[in-house]
Formats: structure tokens, C-alpha cells, sequence
């Protein structure tokens, strides 16, 4: 995005020590971690990007509200100061807090799908995924045409494919408990989705009696970008209460947008259907007032919900991201255009297209960079999507992406620098980057605690 500041809006009052290793102490690091950087420890990761999930900075008001928390099992004041912020800022009556987003999606999927079930999204992410399969029932990602190109300069590629939905809804929509909508779209690369694709996702789900729910751990970054490319007449705040008016419900991770290094929610407007969800939270989560969390923590959360709609502070988040891009750009190396709201993808088939896909291009450069400059990162590719769970066979991924997300007020320019010269250093000498190969696979979310080894 266009001249979106650098200069970070806060004073650093805290800081944490890291420490640089060598090249060669990395190289032995990430091979007793199995060359997985999941396993790595973090005292030996130099900047973090693997995920801006529960990883930013909390600030001092969210500090402040921590020390307010009441600890109470059921009805605490902390919950209630959290329904509160849930319908200032986002418009929802109800809601169930729980201890992170895959929790949200247990206790919704549990709720509302069976085995043989269809649910469509624009595009599922990983945990969203496992938990559709793990009841049996199967995705179906409906991304727009234009998310399939890595170097489109389209600027809502995260936009659903609205007439593949509505024919899937009149040729299966039997099999289709809910539609799902992922603001920012993470797998395609972190992609805002327009307000008009959602209105028109909507319609189409009023006129097949579906409900709409959205995974939105990025709402207020994907209701900047509408501001930005599409709805100027609208602030922030609004472009997001105009979002959720068109949602029955949201699942959402609070360790992105609702700015806390734990936590996460169902917020809903039917009553029954929070009954329900209510009878599983208590069986997986705890009281439904407290959803797996202290108190001090949905405080946090309530005051985070307030704050991530700031937009200094979403210009200088997006800012962050689209300077990183910038400088990658200006060396030639392939990432994922326009860059999106909380990472910059790497195009791992355009930059190593001499690692074939069944030997995990993104993944073999991922190790690559933690050995070059103490980077941890995270493949979202065909390791992360898994096998097919009726063939066995890999569930080989359109795109081939290497995520450098961006924790929130956590980073400042130079350690940007020092990222895009690393990747920029790897990127000049591509030729001699290896494929990888499992040494050890698990059978549900492989990506997370799998082991490889380098091929010759």
C-alpha cells in the first residue's frame, strides 16, 4: 500500500534481550530440531517471523486492564467488559470466550457439522481445516481466480468465488451446514476480502437459507485495506461493524487482532445456537464466562478489541509489512503481490524453481533462511495442507508460500533490514537450495512437529 508510515506511533518502554548465533551454530541447531523450525528453540531464533499469533506487544493500558481482572469461575466483571467491547467494536450480542481460535472452531464445528458435511470458505486455514475433518465432514475452498496468482496486483484477492459458492449451494447445498468467510485470507497470502464480495456472499447465502460466519482473526487489517481500496467515505470502525452485520457469527484467534498473546471467541446473534455452543465450551473450554481464560486475560482482550481499530496503529502495522516488501521487491525476489496485511509470502516456486513440489520448495527455504540469518519462518504450502484424507496422497497446494509474519509493536525497521537482506542474500545464490524430505510425519497437522532431512 501506498505511503503508509514506517515510524513506529509508540516509545519503547520494555525490552527483551535476544541473542545472534553464528551461521554455523544455526546449522547444527536446525538439524537436532529435525529441520523443522516449529521445533527450534526461541533463545536460539534471532527474529521471530514464524507466526504474528500471540507474539506482539501488548500495551500499557492492556497491562493496566491485566491488574483489573477478576478471577471469579462464573460472571466475572472481566467477561462482562469483554461482551461489552464485543459489541461496541464488532457488533454481536453473544459471546463465548475461549483459550485460542482452534478452540472457537471446536466448540462451533462440534455444534454444527456432521460427517459427510461440505464447508465451503474462500480459503481454509490449517487449524480450520483439521477441525472440519476431524468431523468428518469435507472443505471446499472457493478462492477467486485471481488468489491463484502469486504476482496479481488484484487488491482483494482474498474475495470468495461467488458463482462457483452459489452453484456448489444449488448443486450440494444439502450437505452445507455454513459458509465460511477468512478476513484476511492467510493461505492466499495474508489477501484482503472487499466488502462487496462479502455483500455479495451474503445474498447468496439469504437466498440458499445458509448462515455466513467469518474466520476473523484479521478484521480490523482486512477492514483497513477496505478503507484504503474501496470504502473511503467509511472510517475503520465502521467499514468493521459494516463487515459483521453481514455475519451471523465470527470464530475468531484474539492472539492477532485483539492484540493478547492468548485467547480467542465465538460471538454469535441467534440464541439457541449459543446455547448450544455454550453445553461444549463448558465441556471443552470451562464456564462460558471464563471459555479456558483468567480473567485478567479477556480484560486485555477487551481493551485490544478497542485498540486494534486505531488507524495509526494499522497504518503503521501495514507499513511495517509493506516496507519489508518493498525492499524485496526492489532485489528481484518473487513474493506474493499486493504484500498482505500481517506478512510478507515468499513465492517459493518462482524463487527456487529448481526444487521440484514433492521435495517442499517453501519448507527447504525456510531452513535455508533460519541458517543464513537466524530467521525462524513458517512454510504455508504443501506440508502444511496435509495428505488427502481419501487418497493418502499429498494434498499438493496451489501456491507455494514462505510466510514472514510480522508480530504486532515488536519489531522496528532495522531488524526489517536485516530480514530483507538475508532473504536478498539466499535469493542470489538459489541454485544451490535443496529439496527435503520427511523423516518422521504425524497424521493430523503434520507441519508442527514433523522431521526432515536435507536431500543431497
Amino acid at each position: 500500500m501506498e505511503n503508509l508510515p514506517i515510524l513506529e506511533p509508540y516509545r519503547i518502554k520494555v525490552v527483551e534481550p535476544v541473542r545472534q548465533s553464528t551461521v554455523e551454530e544455526r546449522r547444527g541447531l536446525i538439524a537436532e530440531a529435525g529441520y523443522n523450525p516449529f521445533l527450534l528453540r526461541s533463545e536460539d531464533v534471532f527474529i521471530d517471523l514464524l507466526t504474528d499469533s500471540g507474539t506482539g506487544a501488548m500495551s500499557q493500558r492492556q497491562w493496566g486492564a491485566v491488574m483489573d481482572g477478576d478471577e471469579a469461575y462464573a460472571g466475572s466483571r472481566s467477561f462482562y467488559r469483554l461482551k461489552e467491547a464485543v459489541e461496541e467494536v464488532l457488533g454481536f450480542p453473544c459471546v463465548i470466550p475461549t483459550h485460542q481460535g482452534r478452540a472457537a472452531e471446536h466448540v462451533l464445528f462440534t455444534s454444527m457439522l456432521k460427517a459427510g458435511d461440505l464447508v465451503p470458505n474462500n480459503m481454509h486455514f490449517d487449524t480450520t481445516k483439521a477441525h472440519v475433518q476431524h468431523r468428518g465432514a469435507e472443505t471446499v475452498d472457493l478462492l477467486c481466480p485471481e488468489g491463484y496468482e502469486a504476482a496479481s496486483a488484484h487488491p482483494f484477492k482474498g474475495n470468495m468465488d461467488t458463482a462457483a459458492l452459489d452453484r456448489l449451494l444449488t448443486e450440494r447445498g444439502k450437505r452445507v451446514p455454513l459458509v465460511m468467510v477468512t478476513v484476511t485470507c492467510n493461505s492466499g497470502g495474508g489477501q484482503p476480502v472487499s466488502l462487496e464480495n462479502l455483500t455479495e456472499v451474503r445474498r447468496i447465502c439469504d437466498r440458499h437459507s445458509k448462515p455466513l460466519f467469518l474466520d476473523a482473526a484479521r478484521f480490523a487489517e482486512n477492514a483497513f485495506f477496505i478503507q484504503r481500496r474501496e470504502r473511503p467515505d467509511l472510517s475503520v470502525p465502521e467499514v468493521v461493524r459494516q463487515m459483521m452485520s453481514l455475519a451471523d457469527g465470527i470464530t475468531m484467534s484474539a492472539k492477532k487482532d485483539a492484540l493478547v498473546n492468548i485467547g480467542g471467541m465465538i460471538a454469535l446473534r441467534d440464541e439457541a445456537l449459543y446455547r448450544e455452543c455454550s453445553n461444549w465450551a463448558i465441556l471443552f473450554e470451562g464456564f462460558p464466562t471464563y471459555g479456558g481464560l483468567a480473567g485478567r486475560d479477556l480484560d486485555a482482550m477487551a481493551q485490544g478489541l478497542r485498540e486494534v481499530v486505531d488507524v495509526g496503529y494499522l497504518a503503521h502495522r501495514l507499513g511495517q509489512v509493506a516496507y519489508l516488501a518493498d525492499r524485496l521487491r526492489e532485489a528481484g525476489v518473487p513474493i506474493v503481490e499486493p504484500p498482505g496485511g500481517h506478512a510478507v509470502y515468499l513465492d517459493a516456486r518462482r524463487f527456487l524453481p529448481n526444487v521440484p513440489q514433492d521435495q517442499f520448495p517453501a519448507w527447504a527455504l525456510s531452513v535455508e533462511l533460519y541458517i543464513k540469518g537466524g530467521i525462524r519462518t513458517v512454510e504455508i504450502g504443501t506440508v502444511l495442507s496435509g495428505r488427502n484424507p481419501a487418497t493418502g496422497e499429498h494434498d499438493y497446494a496451489r501456491l507455494e508460500l514462505l510466510r514472514l509474519a510480522v508480530p504486532r509493536r515488536t519489531y522496528t525497521q532495522s531488524h526489517l533490514d536485516w530480514v530483507a537482506k538475508s532473504v536478498i542474500d539466499v535469493y542470489r545464490r538459489r541454485d544451490e537450495v535443496r529439496g527435503v524430505r520427511f523423516t518422521y510425519e504425524p497424521p493430523v497437522l503434520r507441519h508442527f512437529t514433523a522431521r526432515f532431512e536435507p536431500l543431497a
